[in-house]
């Protein structure tokens, strides 16, 4: 008799768990999947051209895709060097830069979701990872 007590309590346990679990998993928001790269060489020189490349996707329906390339030196603050026209589907940047000074350069892309192509306020979906060119 104290066995099925142990084992209706154990199983009491388990079912309280499991529903525990689903409530859980059922109140945390699905997150959209996307992925954004920027691709740089290693090592460029002064003065002359490199190429960077960056791709965004995002599985957000409904939204259309800017890709922009944000660059700094050093410590400073990220500008905005370049940005893709709003698309519909994975959006592709592929531009050309250059130093005049030795020293290191960094550049990341993001990926933004706008409501249409005149949207003030667009909603900032991924960010890609840095990715640094070495000046010499």
């Amino acid at each position: 008799m104290n066995g099925m007590k142990r084992a209706r309590g154990l199983r009491a346990v388990v079912i309280g768990a499991l529903g525990l679990a689903s409530v859980t998993l059922a109140a945390v928001p699905a997150f959209a999947k996307g992925d954004v790269t920027v691709s740089v060489p290693r090592t460029a020189h002064v003065g002359k051209t490199f190429t960077i490349k960056a791709n965004g996707d995002d599985d957000i329906a409904g939204h259309l895709h800017q890709l922009c390339l944000e660059e700094r030196t050093g410590k400073q603050t990220w500008h905005q060097e370049n940005c893709t026209t709003p698309v519909r589907a994975d959006a592709r940047l592929t531009t050309h830069g250059s130093a005049a000074h030795r020293g290191d350069l960094q550049f990341r892309a993001v990926l933004y979701g706008l409501k249409n192509k005149h949207d003030h306020h667009p909603a900032r979906l991924h960010t890609s990872g840095v990715a640094t060119v070495h000046i010499r």
